[in-house]
């Protein structure tokens, strides 16, 4: 009896906390909870795979694994990327659809990965490409449908820093939960994922009926195309291109692209350089672990602090965490050892949480309403693929920690360089005008 009553309680204070301000009667509070779950799921899978391609093998060895991971992974995810968005695009009136199928097609693949993970058989590599490219394809409808069910008093960028908050929580939640069910064979955490992600297939059906409305929508190509007769009315509503979205959009993307592959860069490079020379006089694992804790903090006081961030000042916000991220890695080079270490990761974790909400404000406010889900599709590719660039690279180097993070903090030098000169260049400067349809 206690305990159904603490259960039940404890149920009854989430379901407030989602839907606080609105979010309940909007349908945003269902999205929460559905991306809570979703996370949740895709942690538990992490897990497993982790288990047989990093841990259970000397380190030599491991960064072979994770090479060929990366290469039958995220090679073909890197042709397919580009395809998401606009197919996506071209289903607008099926988008709970699409979430259904992402997450049964997760569970299939789950329950298929049970079987293979204790082998480490090389059908697991293409299985674990199925399990990215559904976890991405909902990852962009999600980014999608936040803007059609936000409340009206909400902002977006508040909203999806609830609904990023809710996903890092669950992660959470999930870490001890797989690691706890992994010690009964690697097999489990799968097992759970499947059970986690058939009961995200029905909360898929659950969300609101607006999320399949496209009234007025666009698609958005994001390339830069001059227009050769501006002052001519077309017959028709034009494809959207990247002057659409306005010069301080682009600024954006290519800020939190740099952050986001820090963050690819970071989680690769540290994970094998600590298992081979971990600092401060601890095992692998707790220095691992440490570091692991950092960025989780991290990326939850970021979302934390997105639901502060005004959307006037999201050019300067993104820039002052792109210097902090700079700061941090050439620190960190300067001083390599385990405070250090923590920094930049819980440093990476704020830097590349709060950036994205800060250029998600950036696309609500510059880019017209009738490309911006589009935009948000295509925004969300890039930065899987920096993460991917980043994490390449953290594969490549040296396991040398002050080499590494040295070209670290060069690369996100040049790319704040470029953000200031661009900046000044071109006078991008927060309430910018609104850019039209043309």
């Amino acid at each position: 009896m206690t305990t159904g009553r603490v259960v039940h309680g404890t149920g009854r204070r989430i379901r407030k906390a989602t839907a606080a301000d609105g979010a309940g009667e909007s349908g945003l509070a269902k999205l929460i909870e559905l991306h809570a779950l979703n996370s949740f799921g895709d942690m538990l899978i992490t897990i497993a795979l982790a288990s047989t391609i990093f841990f259970s093998v000397p380190t030599g060895e491991a960064r072979g694994r994770v090479a060929l991971y990366l290469v039958i992974t995220m090679a073909p995810f890197a042709l397919l990327a580009p395809v998401i968005g606009p197919l996506l695009d071209r289903i607008p009136h099926g988008r709970r659809a699409a979430m259904a199928m992402a997450m049964l097609i997760r569970a299939v693949l789950a329950w298929t990965m049970a079987s293979t993970v204790t082998t480490g058989n090389i059908a697991l590599y293409p299985e674990a490409l199925g399990v990215l490219v559904a976890s991405k394809a909902y990852g962009v409808v999600r980014s999608v449908v936040v803007p059609r069910l936000k409340p009206a008093r909400v902002t977006l960028v508040k909203a999806n820093s609830r609904v990023t908050l809710a996903g890092l929580l669950a992660t959470g939640i999930g870490a001890p939960i797989g690691a706890l069910l992994h010690l009964a064979g690697p097999a489990w955490p799968l097992r759970a994922a499947f059970l986690v992600f058939v009961i995200g297939t029905l909360m898929a059906f659950h969300l609101p009926h607006q999320v399949d409305s496209a009234k007025g929508e666009q698609r958005a190509v994001l390339h830069a195309s001059p227009d050769p007769h501006p002052a001519e009315a077309p017959a028709r509503p034009p494809k959207a291109t990247l002057r659409t979205v306005g010069p301080s959009v682009v600024l954006g993307l290519r800020a939190v692209a740099a952050l986001r592959g820090l963050t690819g860069f970071l989680m690769l490079f540290l994970a094998f350089l600590l298992r081979a020379d971990p600092v401060g006089g601890l095992a692998p694992t707790a220095a691992l672990g440490l570091v692991a804790v950092a960025a989780g903090v991290g990326n939850a006081l970021g979302s934390v602090f997105g639901s502060w961030l005004r959307t006037r000042g999201s050019e300067a916000t993104i820039t002052a965490m792109l210097l902090l991220a700079t700061a941090a890695a050439a620190s960190s080079a300067l001083w390599y050892g385990l405070v250090t270490m923590l920094m930049v990761a819980a440093v990476a974790g704020i830097a590349g949480s709060l950036a994205k909400l800060a250029l998600d404000a950036l696309i609500q406010r510059d880019v017209p309403e009738a490309v911006r889900t589009s935009a948000f599709a295509r925004s969300e590719t890039l930065m899987q693929l920096s993460w991917v660039a980043g994490g390449a690279l953290g594969i490549l180097l040296p396991l040398n920690g002050t080499l590494g993070l040295s070209i670290a903090a060069a690369v996100l030098a040049t790319m704040l360089l470029w953000t200031v000169f661009t900046l000044l260049r071109s006078g991008v400067h927060s309430g910018a005008p609104h850019p039209r349809v043309a």
